[in-house]
This record gives structure tokens, C-alpha cells and sequence, in this order.
């Protein structure tokens, strides 16, 4: 690993880090000298994936959703950690939770139940704007800091039978634009970051076909760009999207 790949000492919290892309991802901070804090709405489960991943990790059980919860467990997060260089804002449900065949049978948006519809929103949009909320002003405050919110390829947005997993998610990356904008000059940066394909992950159902999986990423693949994002290679980059599955091309291109 090159040094501009290094994140010795960064403090990140990642949101829903016990499985998926977040575990993946802090697995490749702390592999690159960072310290880890991982959250799930399960307490009990995030500690135990923490203590999985070594002595650097630390889980706090957080609900994404709800106000009171999140500004507890940023609090936890800080005063574990000592502070925050980077927030991954990550966690997220899938289609499966409003509908499990979603991809061998789709439902029209008509078919989708209100309440699936609003806790797959609270949890894949407002999450995001919750967490961002009470830990943004803490880095500017300190004149520095990094966001890094997760995003899925533009096609996902509006796909057939994607109601309410695409628009949730298109808010997410509409929101995470004007982060950028209204932290320019701040000293606190804000990013997106997707894999580039569909993932490996516990949002694939269980009727997926077996022939079909061999085609999925591994969630590993966040993991380079997920680590130059939190080095020092990365100051001052401020409102890009980053494909995962070409980063390296964009960073060959970019350093070019």
C-alpha cells in the first residue's frame, strides 16, 4: 500500500458498519492505520462485529432514523474515538425489506406499502441527512473534516420496481451535492462514493439466481477508494463522485 493510501490516526465513524459495504470499508480503514467507529440500530451486534475487527473498532448501536438516538451515538462515537476526521455516512436498508422478490418480481409503485416506503426513507435519506446534521458542525468548528456519503449508480434511480430503494437514493446523492455546496470554504469536505455495480450484500435476495451471482462485486472494492478518501492524498478533494469500480482509472487521470 502506497503511502497516499495511508489513514494513520484518522478517527471515521461509518454508518450501518456490521455488514456490507460499511464492514467492508472499515475493514480497509483500519488495515490502513485509521480508528474505526461502526454503528447499527442493533447495539448488541455492533459491538460484537467491533470486537471482530480488532482493538481499533468500536461499535455503538444507533438508529439512523430517529433524532434523539443519532445525536447519542455521534456523542458516543466522539468521546470513543477522542473526535471525528471522517463521517461515512453508509447505513441503509434494501428493496427485500418492502418487497423480498424484487428482482424475479417486481411491484409497481402502487403496490408499495406507505409504511415501507417511509422507514426505507427515513433510514436510506433522512439517515443521512440526521447524522451529517449533528456531526458537521463539529468539524466546522474545527476548520476541518471529511464526508463521505454513499451513493449507487444513477440506472438503480429509476429502475422498474425500484420504489422506494431508487428515489430514496437519488435524494441521498441530491443531498449529498449540496453538502458540497454549502460547505465550500469551510475546510470540510464533502464526497460521493458508490461501488459501481450491485454488491455481494444482505440487500440481495434470496431467490437471486445462483448463476447470476458470480457477476456481483465483492464489497472489498470500496475499499481503495474509501482509504485514499480518508489519507492525506485526498485534502481538499470537495464534491466529487467516485466509482469504485474505476477508481483507479480516476485517480491515474486525475493525478495526470
Amino acid at each position: 500500500m502506497t503511502e497516499s493510501f495511508r489513514a494513520d490516526g484518522v478517527r471515521v465513524l461509518i454508518t450501518g458498519g456490521t455488514s456490507g459495504l460499511g464492514a467492508a470499508m472499515a475493514v480497509a480503514l483500519l488495515d490502513a492505520g485509521a480508528t474505526v467507529a461502526i454503528t447499527g440500530r442493533d447495539a448488541g451486534r455492533a459491538q460484537v462485529a467491533a470486537a471482530d475487527l480488532g482493538l481499533r473498532a468500536v461499535g455503538i448501536g444507533m438508529d439512523v432514523r430517529d433524532e434523539a438516538d443519532v445525536a447519542r451515538g455521534v456523542d458516543d462515537a466522539v468521546a470513543s474515538l477522542g473526535g471525528l476526521d471522517v463521517l461515512v455516512n453508509n447505513a441503509g436498508i434494501g428493496m427485500r425489506t418492502v418487497n423480498p422478490r424484487f428482482l424475479t418480481d417486481p411491484q409497481p409503485f402502487w403496490a408499495v406499502s406507505p409504511d415501507g416506503f417511509r422507514d426505507l426513507v427515513a433510514t436510506n435519506l433522512t439517515g443521512y441527512f440526521l447524522v451529517a446534521r449533528a456531526v458537521v458542525p463539529r468539524m466546522v468548528a474545527a476548520g476541518a473534516g471529511r464526508v463521505v456519503n454513499v451513493s449507487m449508480n444513477h440506472s438503480t434511480m429509476n429502475r422498474a420496481g425500484f420504489v422506494p430503494y431508487g428515489p430514496a437514493r437519488a435524494g441521498a446523492e441530491a443531498l449529498a451535492r449540496i453538502m458540497a455546496a454549502d460547505l465550500a470554504g469551510t475546510g470540510v469536505t464533502a464526497n460521493i462514493l458508490l461501488p459501481g455495480g450491485a454488491t455481494a450484500t444482505g440487500m440481495i435476495p434470496d431467490d437471486f439466481p445462483p448463476e447470476r451471482r458470480s457477476a456481483l462485486l465483492d464489497p472489498a472494492v470500496m475499499g481503495a477508494p474509501i482509504r485514499w478518501l480518508c489519507s492525506p492524498g485526498a485534502a481538499g478533494v470537495h464534491d466529487e463522485r467516485i466509482v469504485a469500480t474505476e477508481f483507479a482509472a480516476w485517480l491515474a487521470a486525475r493525478s495526470a
